[in-house]
């Protein structure tokens, strides 16, 4: 598993993002991946592009931008000048839009306009031609200049997304938590959607967004860890997802987060709907405890055949030397085991 790539997920901060990419780059991660809710951090292109100047070596990308607050045109424009000011280390993240949508009264994206959005999307990026109400439309100042292919990944949950990210996408992040048979069957369905749309299964790369805090009290570490748990365990209660067709141990979760999740405390552990969440849910859908524990959880998980992962490290209320501590657990004493195994 020499070849797993590992990133972190984190809210852009003002006056402190290339700082975090730096220490991100600094402790050996593979990526940065700064999340796009515009009511909750600063504006997330901009903040890249200090990330940008700040690193030389790490990826950094969007996790995950949206299509509702964008025109394609404008998101592809502002990923391929992030492309070539980062010396092609850009990855564009997106997803159907939650928070970001939330805080502005709407409703994330359909399956049917993401499709869409995703079409134009890759082909405003590739130079191409979109008609948009009659009009031929394009990226004209690419004419000048050369920018390596940006790639778009998918943040997806349930099948319908996976299905058109294995149409639409280069890469394909999973939002289904920790457990290993639910990432195996979703990268299955994504291999089948990949053949059925006339695309070799074998190009697309598969990753998963995975919640983990690293500490030696496993109580400590469920508490530091709920309030991110609860935001990718509330993907899977979506609205239009059928939360019949999720696991057992994970409908009830679903459920409750659809009825009762807080969009005021997003990300929070401290808020009810995080407060709901048990013991067992959180150690299944998350990584949680010591090191020897994380060891073995993110090495079945590695074990799925997933080429990256996006880890989420603990809550936005989460004490930030407990923050600290878990990263540097995690990039120097679990990363190195799961890169030599």
């Amino acid at each position: 598993m020499s070849n797993l790539e590992v990133g972190i997920l984190m809210f852009p901060s003002p006056g402190g993002t290339a700082g975090s990419a730096q220490m991100a780059e600094s402790l050996g991660f593979d990526s940065l991946v700064l999340a796009d809710t515009q009511n909750l951090a600063p504006e997330t292109f901009s903040q890249l592009m200090l990330a940008a100047a700040a690193t030389e070596t790490i990826q950094i990308g969007t996790g995950v931008t949206n299509p509702v607050s964008r025109d394609p045109a404008v998101m592809a424009s502002a990923a391929l000048g992030l492309q070539i000011e980062s010396g092609g280390r850009f990855i564009l993240g997106i997803g159907r839009g939650d928070s970001s949508m939330a805080k502005l009264g709407r409703r994330p994206a359909s399956p049917a306009d993401l499709d869409l959005y995703l079409e134009r999307l890759r082909a405003y990026l590739d130079g191409d031609v979109v008609e948009r109400a009659g009009e031929p439309s394009r990226i004209e100042w690419l004419d000048n200049v050369e920018v390596p292919r940006v790639p778009i990944e998918v943040a997806a949950t349930g099948p319908k997304v996976i299905e058109i990210a294995a149409r639409r996408a280069d890469t394909i992040c999973f939002a289904v938590g920790a457990d290993p048979e639910r990432i195996a069957a979703c990268i299955e369905r994504a291999k089948q959607g990949a053949e059925a749309a006339g695309r070799d299964p074998s190009a697309l790369r598969f990753g998963a967004f995975i919640n983990a805090v690293i500490h030696p009290d496993q109580a400590v570490a469920r508490e530091a860890i709920r309030g991110g748990v609860s935001v990718f365990a509330h993907f899977s209660g979506f609205h239009g997802m059928d939360i019949e067709s999720l696991p057992e141990s994970a409908r009830g979760a679903a459920r409750h987060l659809r009825e009762n999740y807080d969009m005021a405390n997003h990300a929070v552990g401290a808020g009810a709907h995080a407060q709901a969440l048990d013991a067992d849910f959180i150690d299944r859908f998350g990584v949680v405890g010591p090191v020897e524990t994380a060891v073995a959880r993110f090495s079945e998980v590695a074990d799925t055949g997933i080429d990256f992962l996006r880890i989420i490290p603990g809550s936005r209320d989460m004490p930030p030397s407990i923050a600290g501590a878990s990263l540097q657990s995690l990039a120097k004493e679990v990363l190195p085991s799961l890169r030599q195994r």
